[in-house]
């Protein structure tokens, strides 16, 4: 059986991707969703490391012999190669959720360059003054999450981050991708890697509801999820 392992932000939690989850498991398919803080941060190792050790730690108990669906959101984009490659299974394809796709050396700050060049200047200047982001409110999300506790909980699991996280540049593996990709947009946010996705052939699904639509409706987000697998013969 394939396992789908939903990752998601590291600026965020896995409570992003529980409803999605929690659906696909009602209808039989094998789930899981690591934690990427639970083992805490360490000064010493560079943050993409901690976070895709920590994603590979929680399918350490999946059989080695089935493979399994790597399926990003937002930020945990850039992380799907090195997640990959240290994972035991063998990968059935990979699935971008209003994410970045990854490019080899770049840093999160420079995929935010070509995704919103109007964001940098601010962001910059934010995380230079030795502040974190995101700094997300209530308010802040209201529109994108109208439930009230779903976006509580969201912003319970925020995960703010410095300077250091934005800029190390992340790796790509050579030879990425090894398996098939595919791309569901949530938002016009997004425009520019869901072009990159058509531009190399992947299927895209554009819904234009929401970054955080899986919190609205994630019975819309799960069908979506599955189309775009079965597209690409992930089962």
């Amino acid at each position: 059986m394939t396992t789908i392992a939903f990752i998601h932000s590291p600026l965020l939690g896995p409570f992003t991707w529980s409803l999605v989850a929690d659906a696909l498991r009602q209808r039989g398919w094998a789930v899981v969703v690591p934690d990427l803080h639970c083992e805490g941060v360490e000064a010493e190792r560079p943050y993409h490391q901690q976070h895709a050790q920590n994603a590979v730690k929680a399918t350490q108990d999946l059989p080695t012999d089935e493979p399994v669906v790597l399926v990003a959101h937002s930020g945990a984009g850039p992380l799907l190669p090195a997640i990959g490659q240290q994972l035991p299974q063998s990968i059935a394809a990979y699935l971008f959720v209003d994410a970045g796709i990854p490019h080899a050396g770049l840093s999160r700050l420079d995929l935010l360059a070509a995704e919103l060049p109007e964001a940098v200047p601010h962001l910059h200047k934010l995380l230079t003054s030795g502040q974190r982001w995101p700094q997300w409110t209530n308010e802040d999300l209201a529109g994108l999450i109208p439930d009230a506790s779903r976006r509580q909980k969201l912003l319970t699991e925020l995960t703010p981050q410095p300077l250091a996280f934005f800029v190390e540049p992340i790796p790509v593996f050579p030879g990425w991708p090894d398996a098939p990709c595919a791309y569901l947009q949530l938002s016009a946010s997004y425009d520019y890697s869901a072009a990159e996705a058509r531009q190399r052939g992947w299927p895209v699904i554009r819904l234009d509801e929401g970054h955080f639509h899986m919190l609205v409706d994630e019975t819309a987000v799960a069908n979506h999820i599955i189309q775009l697998l079965t597209q690409l013969a992930a089962f």
